[in-house]
């Protein structure tokens, strides 16, 4: 559904000229300097698949997305989105993708919701039946009815963002880019926000192309991840992949009734910490199963409780840009 071959985008900047008349000269100056935003990315986005785009501020993220989505055309390289070029066959790729920005909306300031629903309508051609459809379960799947009659601009946040997912989705697109679409929400908000990805994409196989900073957002919906950083891709994997890549340790957490009595280190146990009837057990998966190490554990005391945890991502990005 997405193809992205070698792309890449630059802007060119004048260098600032310093002293007396600076912005001046620095405005007619023919000097310029090339800044790589993008730097030849490939990657290819099958259809149903649920992708997360990460990487740190500046890393090109957003730019990627407007290539994609053709906001912005690509100094090099070649997309195609369902089969067609953003830039070449716009009117064929509006009618694929719904997009969402977090921090900017597409429904009209002053309106109320429901009348930049129905311009949308308009704009995209969409027949009666299907919109009257397209509205019951959206207004369902997001809770919209209360503030289907307030103007956009007296929505909370959390509200807009529910409206923009609706209005990006209104006519039935195959393909979902969304940057930053849960950037400033409470928990709750997150939680309902996450809830309706997730259900669009196992329901009704919506391929979505997710750029976040929330690293939750990452874990509770995407299978595959792709790292960029300084505009080129350092990394296209599934999480447990890359966990295993970064060589984080698992955590195995035993509550004993009592103090424990520690026995002999087994090969593959980085370390062992005990807290009061605590002890933690970091681990290499790779070099000793759970069940091995639960076996062991369990003749050291009287186990009350056992936790299993996966090294986080957000300490897995952390490590890698370190």
């Amino acid at each position: 559904m997405i193809e992205a071959v070698h792309i890449g985008k630059s802007f060119y900047l004048s260098p600032e000229k310093k002293g007396r008349f600076a912005s001046v000269r620095t405005l007619f100056s023919r000097e310029q300097r090339e800044v790589k935003a993008v730097d030849d990315i490939s990657f290819s986005v099958g259809e149903g698949e649920f992708v997360g785009y990460i990487g740190p501020n500046g890393a090109g993220k957003s730019t990627t997305i407007k290539m994609l989505s053709g906001i912005l055309h690509p100094s090099r390289g070649e997309i195609r989105i369902g089969g067609y070029s953003p830039q070449k066959d716009r009117i064929q790729v509006a009618s694929r993708i719904g997009v969402v920005f977090g921090q900017r909306t597409q429904l009209w300031w002053d309106l109320p919701v429901k009348d930049s629903f129905e311009i949308l309508q308009a704009m995209y051609k969409i027949d009666s039946r299907t919109y009257r459809r397209s509205m019951e379960l959206y207004q369902e799947l997001l809770d919209m009815r209360e503030f289907l009659d307030t103007p956009v601009r007296k929505l909370s946040l959390g509200q807009r963002m529910r409206a923009d997912l609706a209005a990006a989705l209104l006519h039935d697109p195959p393909v979902l880019f969304l940057d930053e679409p849960t950037i400033g929400l409470d928990v709750v908000a997150k939680t309902s926000i996450r809830a309706f990805l997730k259900e669009v994409n196992e329901t009704q196989k919506k391929t979505i192309l997710l750029t976040t900073h929330d690293m939750d957002d990452i874990e509770q919906l995407c299978k595959r991840i792709i790292v960029i950083n300084h505009g080129k891709k350092m990394m296209d994997t599934t999480l447990d992949d890359m966990r295993r890549q970064i060589g984080l340790p698992s955590l195995i957490q035993v509550e004993y009734r009592q103090p424990p009595s520690l026995g002999a280190e087994l090969a593959g146990i980085e370390r062992l910490e005990l807290s009061g009837n605590v002890l933690s057990v970091h681990f290499d998966k790779g070099k000793i199963s759970s069940p091995r190490i639960l076996a062991e554990v369990a003749g050291w005391g009287e186990p009350l409780d056992i936790q299993m945890k996966e090294p986080g991502i957000e300490e897995i990005i952390r490590l890698m840009y370190r």
